[in-house]
């Protein structure tokens, strides 16, 4: 389990959880799930076109999804951002399927690109996927107050001469980054599922930006980690367990969540139940 192609699935597993973390954050606090779920398939469409014309996919990868971002951020600030996001999703799904129907390695194509190859990750790759990783963690922690407080209270931060258009922009590039460089190890369909699921979970269990985002990378850790383990042990695709790892992980936070509130309510100190019974 810890030789060989395995040692590699490992360290950029956990380069990748560590950044999802983090960036999933923001995400879940900044309601972005659609945007992130977006641009992943404009990466995927842009790989698809690196293939097909014979060149390093990271390029077409880097090329699509930051275009996605620009296009999403662009135009959402004339329009619904919703619609805007919807429609470059179906663009780019269309030009992605219009590459790989040309492509003759089609159906091993759609397997990789969709769902990742993890397990047969190459040393070479690593460096890209560290450098791009570095790239995200670095400029959050730099702009991580400004960010937080334009994902939290918007007009606040507009107040203070914080715009909170730009700082939507320069997120959805680190989206863009952070797409680029799991997009051929997890796939475009899981890294959403790995961005999300820990993050929305660690939500969950604190109201505290601090510990909600390293209990995100944590959550995070463990559901990579566990599905590589599992994946080797059973012969099931790694994809599966980080699925079905970051839903239960969700569900147990939710579970928690409605404890806790059914708790405090219940308490008899509790300054809720005192405000409940003055009005």
């Amino acid at each position: 389990m810890f030789s060989g192609f395995m040692m590699n699935a490992w360290e950029v597993g956990t380069l990748i959880a560590a950044v999802g973390g983090v960036v999933g954050f923001f995400v879940v606090l900044r309601g972005s799930a659609f945007a992130a779920h977006a641009i992943p398939n404009g990466a995927f469409a842009g790989a698809a076109g690196a293939n097909l014309l014979a060149i390093n996919p990271l390029i077409g990868l880097g090329v699509f999804s930051l275009g996605a971002a620009l296009g999403i951020g662009g135009l959402s600030r004339r329009g619904r951002s919703d619609a805007v996001t919807a429609l470059a999703l179906v663009v780019m799904l269309a030009m992605g399927a219009a590459f790989l129907s040309q492509s003759t390695q089609y159906e091993p194509q759609i397997f990789s690109l969709l769902f990742g190859e993890i397990l047969g990750v190459s040393t070479s790759e690593l460096l890209p996927v560290v450098a791009l990783g570095t790239v995200c963690v670095v400029v959050v922690a730099v702009c991580y107050r400004p960010l937080l407080l334009t994902s939290i209270a918007p007009d606040i931060a507009a107040a203070r001469g914080l715009s909170p258009q730009r700082f939507e922009f320069m997120f959805l590039i680190v989206i863009a980054c952070a797409t680029t460089m799991t997009v051929p190890v997890v796939g475009a369909l899981l890294i959403f599922t790995l961005m999300l699921g820990p993050a929305a979970a660690a939500q969950c269990f604190t109201n505290r930006a601090g510990r909600a985002m390293g209990g995100s990378i944590a959550i995070a850790l463990v559901t990579i980690w566990s599905a590589l383990a599992c994946a080797y042990l059973s012969n099931w695709p790694v994809g599966f367990y980080v699925s079905v790892f970051s839903a239960t992980w969700y569900g147990i936070g939710r579970w928690y969540a409605s404890w806790h509130t059914h708790r405090q309510r219940r308490a008899p100190g509790d300054s809720s139940v005192v405000v409940a019974r003055i009005s």
